[in-house]
């Protein structure tokens, strides 16, 4: 029996060490790529992205780190699923499944992520819902972490919208 895949729908979905695991990867990844060195890690894996709503940074940002660890990505619209003449999230959930390695999606209401991933066989990332922003939020934080050297003790001041980011926040 294949285990289940593991999901990113929101920050507290995370355990502090998955985090603190997330950042030193990405510490990692980042200093290899500064010294040249390419990696081929993810040679051979396609991640999907299905965005309902339109991005700039966080379509740019996977689909640019796909291809800096060799993998793929491929961009999916609502206008390329058939899901406007029919077609269930859950039964689009499954055939994408087949073709590919994970999942971004990027939807106006976090209910539509949280059944794309109970559907879904592989990995499905929350590239922004009505509630949630984690990717951003991960990236923040990690910055601050860089730039600080901890987040143990710092405080943050967030100013704007109580929107998915400031969710993401607490």
């Amino acid at each position: 029996m294949t285990a289940a895949p593991v999901h990113l729908l929101a920050v507290h979905d995370l355990t502090r060490d998955e985090i603190l695991s997330i950042f030193r990867e990405a510490a990692a990844l980042k200093a290899m790529r500064r010294r040249a060195l390419a990696t081929q890690r993810l040679s051979g894996k396609t991640l999907g992205l299905f965005f309902e709503k339109p991005s700039t940074r966080t379509r740019v940002s996977f689909e640019t780190g796909m291809n800096q660890l060799g993998g793929q990505s491929l961009f999916l619209s609502v206008a390329d699923i058939q899901m406007r003449r029919g077609e269930t999230v859950a039964d689009t959930a499954r055939v994408l499944s087949r073709y590919l390695d994970g999942l971004v999606i990027r939807a106006y209401e976090h209910h539509a992520v949280e059944e794309w991933a109970r559907n879904a066989t592989i990995p499905v990332i929350n590239g922004l819902t009505d509630l949630h922003h984690p990717c951003r939020v991960l990236s923040d934080l990690f910055t601050i972490r860089e730039k600080t050297r901890r987040l143990k003790g710092i405080k943050i001041a967030y100013v704007g919208d109580g929107n998915n980011v400031a969710n993401s926040l607490i």
